[in-house]
């Protein structure tokens, strides 16, 4: 088991029995790691400091008895935010009807980059409206995923009309 399995596996029934979900975990540095925790409530209510405040000790004092990393780390505590990482095959289906970018491992049709509209989850494959076209993106395939603001809105926050 690696250490973001490790990480998880030590952490996540206490989170859920808060009433919280995980949505990514991810370590990030070499010398001193940082251990950043994405979560959201799993009510769907807003996330707000005091949230974040408690599943920080939480997981602070989870691991300070697990242990699971050698020498110092640091942990971020944080909700998903506007751009959203898209993790779970279940998000695909949530997020439906919402913009989100793409990335696959691997080239479709000499791509790997998508942007467009999710129309939802076929088995393991990813629907998406990318440029008028509904595309089937294998769900194992995906790199990285994540909403993004819908032009309109994200030219309206830039002053452009």
């Amino acid at each position: 088991m690696n250490l973001i399995e490790t990480v998880i596996k030590t952490i996540e029934p206490t989170l859920t029995d808060m009433g919280y979900e995980l949505v990514r975990v991810s370590v990030q540095g070499k010398e001193l790691q940082t251990l950043q925790i994405m979560a959201e409530r799993i009510d769907r209510k807003e996330m707000g400091l005091e949230d974040c405040s408690k599943i920080s000790q939480t997981v602070s004092a989870l691991l300070d008895v697990a242990d699971p990393f050698p020498g110092k780390w640091v942990l971020e505590v944080s909700s998903p935010g506007i751009d959203r990482p898209l993790v779970k095959l279940a998000d695909y289906d949530r997020f439906k009807g919402q913009s989100a970018k793409i990335e696959l491992m691997d080239e479709i049709d000499g791509r790997r980059r998508f942007k467009g509209t999710l129309k939802g989850v076929k088995n393991n494959t990813i629907l998406l409206d990318f440029e008028g076209n509904e595309l089937e993106l294998p769900f194992d395939k995906i790199q990285h995923a994540k909403l993004t603001l819908p032009e309109e809105i994200f030219n309206k926050t830039k002053g452009k009309k």
